[in-house]
């Protein structure tokens, strides 16, 4: 992987998802900022946090489409282009009407960067594809780890809160100049040797895209529902319930990522040969739906804290990326159409969330963990019909190609 010829293009690529880590919560961590320059309330913000999954919805799926006709790098410099917009737009908004004008930017420039951005990876690591999109999580969560500390030390120092917002815009510019002479793969070709591998060689039965492709769907909306509820509401929450100071419960989100980049390390490794990214897809989502019933029911710092690194390990650690990966596998013919399809439902997920949350935080923000795990539950049941299916349509395949590689080295 080291040697590939498209490494700087993926190191470039990953950056960006850096920062896309810092504007996923952005907002959320400065909702207290947020509230006095927009004249609005918590509910208010949460109404702009939501238009971030609208503006993905619109867009994702023909995103999608048009990259696998197009190619890749144009999608990426698009996204770059319209994030850099929102970054800026939010710093001047002065309402919550013009606030979501520009949040809808962002979520459309997060699914251009997604249909760009993921079909390259698959395409330049075809060997290690379940790799290459989970170390994307490790640089979202590294975001997300870094930008609550940034507007700790800006709170702390009485700077200008809109630096954080300022500093997004900076990297992307200089990460702009850096990739535009980096090389893509050739996506045509790539899906074309793809559909010859899997018309010979694939599958035992063909599958079921109404079974497996369905439950796949959906678990790109319960997996982003479970990671996105708590890096909205779990400082809210450790605030409000868990009996946290205002600065420890920001801090939350930085044990979170914590345990999001640890699981990032472990899967990217364990995903190589030892264990498959379908598996993972049913294990972490049954840790973070234990790890919420504890939170729900014992709510004290400490807990939080343990909550927070256990549910960022096991619900941002991957499972989304993992998810599309398997469904690139079982239904490879379009990898920019499948990853539109799935981060459709993953951006449902980011729309519907924040509108549902925001109203239930009226009346207790403790049922608000509780509905979380609930989600997650279903993500669970759906990744148990996922895993029984996958073992049935494509298991003895595999042990195949694993035996082929044995006898090639």
């Amino acid at each position: 992987m080291l040697k590939n010829r498209y490494m700087p293009t993926a190191i470039s690529l990953y950056i960006n998802y850096f920062i896309h880590g810092m504007g996923a919560i952005i907002l959320a961590q400065n909702m207290d900022f947020l509230t006095k320059q927009l004249n609005t309330d918590v509910a208010g913000v949460s109404y702009v946090i939501s238009a971030l999954g609208i503006g993905r919805l619109l867009v994702l799926f023909i995103s999608g489409v048009l990259s696998d006709k197009f190619g890749r790098k144009p999608f990426v410099f698009i996204g770059m282009g319209v994030y850099s917009l929102f970054f800026l737009g939010i710093l001047l908004s002065t309402n919550v009407t013009v606030a979501f004008v520009f949040a809808l930017l962002a979520g459309m420039a997060n699914s251009i960067l997604d249909s760009g951005t993921y079909p390259a990876l698959m395409e330049s690591f075809p060997k290690s594809a379940g790799t290459a999109n989970v170390i994307i999580k490790a640089f979202i969560s590294a975001g997300q780890f870094v930008l609550p500390l940034m507007i700790g030390f800006f709170m702390n120092n009485d700077l200008y809160y809109g630096y954080s917002f300022i500093f997004c815009m900076v990297i992307f510019l200089l990460n702009g100049l850096f990739l535009i002479k980096r090389p893509f793969p050739n996506h045509k070709q790539q899906g074309d040797g793809d559909k010859e591998r899997i018309g010979e060689t694939q599958f035992k039965s063909k599958p079921k895209f109404w079974v497996e492709g369905l439950c796949l769907i959906l678990i790109g909306y319960t997996a982003t529902a479970t990671f996105y509820l708590i890096s909205v509401w779990l400082p809210t929450y450790g605030r409000e319930v868990g009996g946290m100071s205002q600065t420890a419960s920001l801090s939350l989100i930085s044990y979170y990522s914590i345990g999001s980049l640890l699981a990032v390390f472990i899967t990217s490794y364990l995903v190589k040969g030892l264990v498959k990214p379908v598996t993972f897809v049913f294990v972490y989502p049954l840790i973070s739906f234990i790890a919420l019933m504890i939170l729900w029911a014992f709510p004290s710092p400490a807990i939080c804290i343990i909550a927070g690194i256990i549910i960022g390990f096991a619900a941002a650690g991957g499972v989304l990326q993992l998810a599309l990966t398997t469904m690139s596998e079982l239904f490879p013919a379009s990898k920019g159409k499948i990853t539109g399809i799935v981060y459709t439902a993953s951006s449902l997920a980011t729309f519907s969330i924040p509108v549902i949350t925001g109203v239930m935080s009226k009346t207790s923000i403790s049922s608000i963990i509780f509905f979380d795990a609930m989600i997650t539950l279903f993500g669970v049941l759906l990744a148990v019909v996922v895993n029984i299916r996958y073992r049935k349509v494509i298991q003895k395949v595999n042990e195949k190609i694993v035996n082929e590689e044995v006898a090639v080295k």
